[in-house]
């Protein structure tokens, strides 16, 4: 679907107000536009607001049915290997501010990652990160992604996310190609 497209949901769906990141229920037959698809999850303007709709409410917004995928994320995980360092980096550029068209890795929020192997096997995956603002009330979902995504790629077991405010962003932190995209050069 081609973004500023209007849609009619099909049925309720759970979303999120941005960037407050307060839960609202966006009505069956609501009139929403895409702002934007990425990620997994959509940004949607509904009544003069932006909300965030999750990949598994992709049905409701005329999009495939997602809900097998959103169950194939509930498995148990276990290791059968090392995890590749640069199959975790793939998956934190698939994670996006809902409010900003630039993955979090080139907007320069991710700060650290690394693997730790575990005692019993596994491989346990430790993020330090930031967020554009340290109010940013998407903050929680934006953790709750980089968690999931990387807990998806093969051989990661665990993962923790911490989230820091020292240094805070400042955009020299973003990538060339990120500053180029949104006009910043």
């Amino acid at each position: 679907m081609a973004s500023g497209q209007m849609i009619t949901t099909t049925r309720d769906i759970d979303a999120i107000l941005i960037p407050l990141g307060t839960p609202v229920i966006i009505p069956e037959n609501a009139q929403v536009a895409i702002t934007q698809e990425l990620g997994g999850t959509y940004t949607v303007s509904v009544n003069g607001n932006l909300a965030r709709v999750e990949g598994k409410d992709a049905d409701a917004l005329g999009f495939g049915d997602q809900q097998e995928k959103a169950a194939k994320k509930e498995e148990i995980k276990t290791a059968n290997g090392p995890v590749e360092e640069s199959a975790i980096w793939d998956a934190l550029k698939t994670c996006y501010d809902p409010e900003i068209p630039v993955n979090i890795v080139d907007l320069g929020l991710v700060y650290d990652m690394h693997v730790v192997d575990t005692d019993e096997g596994g491989n346990h995956v430790e993020i330090i990160m930031t967020l554009t603002a340290a109010g940013c009330g998407m903050g929680p979902f934006i953790v709750d992604d980089v968690r999931a995504k990387t807990l998806d790629v093969e051989n990661v077991t665990d993962v923790h996310v911490e989230l820091v405010f020292d240094p805070p962003w400042d955009r020299v932190m973003m990538s060339d190609e990120a500053k180029l995209q949104l006009g910043m050069f």
